[in-house]
């Protein structure tokens, strides 16, 4: 871990971090929805501001201007702190203000989403192999289980030995980062655990009847 970079940009650490901060905390979700005249996805279907809920509330259109607000949330401050060479730390560091911030937004009563498109998009900034290679395994277990809460928990185990092996100054933030992300996931791990978690076509199937 390189803490010399972190002692020497410590200012521009935490002007970074807060701005990332704040970044994260503008709910892609909520304002795609309020755009789309759609209900408050904290409110309706999975009560998750994410791209998944918007989808199911209003298509994919919604849930894909959702996922791409979502994803540069997390890619915008980790570029600029590699733009500046404020090292892998520091970038990691502001990639996770930013996660926070879609987990705890400050300008949504700190009432956020889970994370995972936020993530992916820090993990594919500060080292894309990380971000292909944790995309790939999402991918693989999505495909055999339909589950997407159990492929992104899964992923993210994975994600800190991957990053570890490739970037280990990033390792800290980015173990962080994995552990916050599966105690958001608490619920969806209780009802995995009780089989009441369905698949995902299983689910759409569900709730059309």
């Amino acid at each position: 871990m390189d803490l010399s970079s972190l002692q020497d940009n410590a200012l521009t650490t935490v002007l970074l971090c807060l701005a990332a901060y704040f970044g994260g905390s503008i709910s892609s979700a909520i304002l795609v929805c309020r755009v789309f005249g759609l209900p408050d996805p904290r409110t309706e279907g999975s009560h998750n501001p994410g791209a998944t809920n918007v989808m199911r509330l209003g298509g994919k259109p919604a849930a894909a201007l959702t996922l791409a607000g979502d994803v540069l949330k997390g890619v915008i401050p980790v570029l600029v702190a590699i733009q500046f060479d404020l090292g892998p730390l520091i970038a990691a560091l502001a990639g996770f203000a930013a996660f926070l911030g879609h987990l705890m937004p400050i300008f949504f009563q700190f009432r956020g989403g889970k994370g995972v498109a936020t993530a992916f998009g820090v993990l594919f900034a500060l080292h894309w192999p990380t971000g292909l290679a944790t995309g790939a395994l999402w991918l693989g277990c999505f495909a055999i289980t339909r589950i997407s809460s159990l492929a992104s928990m899964i992923a993210f185990v994975a994600m800190p030995v991957i990053i570890w092996f490739w970037l280990p100054a990033a390792l800290a933030p980015m173990l962080l980062l994995s552990f916050t992300l599966l105690a958001r996931h608490h619920s969806n791990i209780r009802k995995l655990l009780s089989g009441q978690e369905l698949g995902f076509k299983k689910k759409e199937t569900k709730e059309q009847q």
